[in-house]
């Protein structure tokens, strides 16, 4: 590619990036809402700072008190009345067990008639998490898993199993207390219920379905662990309300406006492109060959998510 498309590219990237950031979503959502009672706010995912400072903003005096859980490095200053901390990603660490297990004591003595603000974006599965099994398992599993080349639906089913606070679990310890979701969603459809595993959602997978796919990537478990996947989620949760936004769509979308006002024809391949790195690699190759020197500018748009088998010592994981 010369300097002068990758200098496009870049900036077509990054525009539409800037035109599905969190804080407008975030203020969408919350300006001109009543809250009752106590409002306690709790923002996970790597998106948990930014969303939570546009939530305090708009909520004022309002706001009880908050906390948010984010990667190292991601808490860009101090939010009134709002406790900020980091943890480990893509892999929990005790920082992510700690904010975790604080975050429920913030929200247990709640009531009926208050509401618990619960943002979330990409990086929760692993930044807000209370183990089920022995902290150093839990750990051990989620590398076995990054490294198998599991989709992320697949990576969370198992995921959600293990924790006390996803698979809707959350939302089970926040009760009575209402809880009023905003989701930046990260994956690919959009599946509430797999996005930072669901802690505030019903769960759609099964027991089934989790030790099935154990099976398929031959994740090593111990005897507590296959206890913890063959014990079923809250398949009801009901005194949640969720409002998401920032699909792969609506990236797909900025994108392909950012393209026609620099002149490109857009064209959108798909926004649901998911598979391994390399067959993505390859596709987009056998694209740009097919069209090349047709004396137009086009611009082929795919959003999805790639995986990445390690053979051998990469970390693994995903790609949106």
């Amino acid at each position: 590619m010369n300097g002068r498309l990758r200098k496009e590219c870049g900036a077509i990237v990054n525009a539409a990036i800037k035109k599905v950031q969190p804080d407008a979503a975030v203020r969408r959502a919350l300006e001109g809402r009543e809250f009752t009672g106590k409002v306690v706010l709790v923002a996970i995912g790597k998106a948990a700072w930014q969303m939570a400072k546009t939530a305090a903003e708009v909520l004022g005096s309002r706001l009880d008190a908050g906390m948010v859980i984010t990667k190292y490095g991601h808490v860009m200053g101090p939010i009134d009345g709002v406790e900020c901390l980091e943890a480990g990603h893509p892999v929990p660490d005790g920082n992510s067990f700690i904010a975790a297990e604080r975050a429920v004591e913030l929200v247990e003595p709640l009531g009926e008639g208050d509401t618990v603000v619960f943002l979330i974006s990409g990086g929760g599965s692993a930044l807000f998490e209370l183990p089920l099994v022995e902290p150093e398992e839990l750990q051990n599993i989620t590398n076995q898993i990054l490294a198998s080349g599991a989709d992320i639906v697949e990576m969370n089913t198992i995921r959600k199993r293990l924790s006390a606070v996803k698979g809707g679990r959350f939302a089970r310890l926040c009760a009575p207390a209402k809880v009023f979701s905003v989701v930046l969603s990260d994956i690919v459809g959009g599946p509430l219920d797999m996005i930072a595993s669901g802690p505030a959602v019903s769960d759609t997978s099964t027991c089934a379905d989790a030790t099935a796919i154990a099976e398929k990537y031959g994740i090593t478990l111990s005897a507590a662990a296959r206890k913890c996947l063959e014990t079923e989620t809250p398949k009801t949760v009901d005194n949640v309300e969720t409002v998401i936004t920032g699909s792969v769509r609506e990236l797909c979308a900025a994108a392909a406006e950012e393209c026609a006002a620099m002149g490109y024809e857009p064209v959108l391949l798909t926004d649901g492109l998911t598979c391994v790195a390399r067959e993505a690699g390859a596709f987009l190759g056998a694209v740009a060959r097919t069209h090349a020197g047709k004396g137009k500018k086009m611009a082929f748009i795919a959003g999805g998510e790639t995986v990445v088998n390690v053979t051998g010592t990469g970390l693994g994981g995903r790609n949106q």
